[in-house]
């Protein structure tokens, strides 16, 4: 990330290394956070809204939604500062999930630069990320790929 005149900048397409590797800082999953994302998205089922159902689930307990569970990591990701002002889309993501994430888990992301792709007519190119969501105890919960539109570095920039 570079800091400039008008805030911080995230990086061009052009500076993407296939096999460059970053890691996010983590994130303890709350009750709030299963409630309100329930409420954002209408997504109620007992499995992460209702302890006493869940006690009897066979996970034992409430889990987070899995869609939680990505766009936090997402977030994490861009709290980076690797896409700030410089992705122009997101352009798909594909995630396989591996291992539950409970009430009290902290979560972090793990990236790496797997492939870059050159869309001049689109503005940049695309970068493919592999994402791999850890919890505290080394468990992979989610894993898949992120593919994101990002800016070409402009013919001025430095």
């Amino acid at each position: 990330m570079k800091f400039e005149a008008d805030g911080p900048r995230g990086l061009y397409f052009e500076e993407f290394e296939v096999g460059a590797e970053m890691r996010t800082r983590g994130r303890t999953i709350t009750e709030a956070d299963l409630v309100q994302f329930a409420g954002l998205t209408g997504d109620y089922n007992p499995m992460h809204t209702d302890a006493e159902y869940s006690k009897e689930s066979f996970m034992g307990q409430r889990v987070a939604h899995g869609m939680l569970t990505v766009s936090y990591a997402v977030g994490q990701a861009y709290q980076l500062g690797i896409l700030e002002r410089t992705v122009l889309g997101f352009r798909g993501l594909e995630m396989k999930f591996s291992n539950p994430v409970y009430i009290g888990d902290t979560i972090h992301a793990e990236l790496k630069v797997a492939e870059t792709k050159p869309a001049k007519r689109l503005g940049g190119g695309v970068v493919t990320l592999e994402m791999r969501i850890v919890k505290q105890d080394g468990k992979i919960a989610q894993k898949g790929n992120l593919v994101l539109l990002m800016m070409s570095k402009p013919d001025d920039a430095e």
